[in-house]
């Protein structure tokens, strides 16, 4: 009998499940329109996520490698000491 109960279970939960359009609960309002909106959004459109929301993945892959430039604001943290006899701004060698 238990397994039998058991075996339903997923039944009977799938069964709870509504497939009818959103509505706003009784006495409340619909979101507000923006600013400049002619009208307030849609259901459908407050829960697609803005493109923001899931960028597009970019798999361009690496296809050349470019030497950086010097960066004059790369600097070690402050706690370590800093040979400043090469003040001519080049990268030692």
């Amino acid at each position: 009998m238990k397994r039998a109960a058991f075996a339903l279970l997923p039944l009977a939960l799938a069964a709870c499940g509504q497939r009818e359009p959103l509505r706003l609960p009784a006495g409340e309002e619909p979101v507000p329109a923006e600013a400049m909106a002619s009208a307030p959004p849609t259901t459908d459109e407050l829960l697609t996520p803005p493109p923001i929301a899931r960028p597009v993945r970019v798999d361009e892959l690496l296809r050349r490698s470019d030497e950086r430039e010097a960066d004059r604001f790369d600097l070690p943290p402050g706690d370590i000491e800093v040979d400043e006899s090469n003040n001519d701004g080049d990268e030692p060698e």
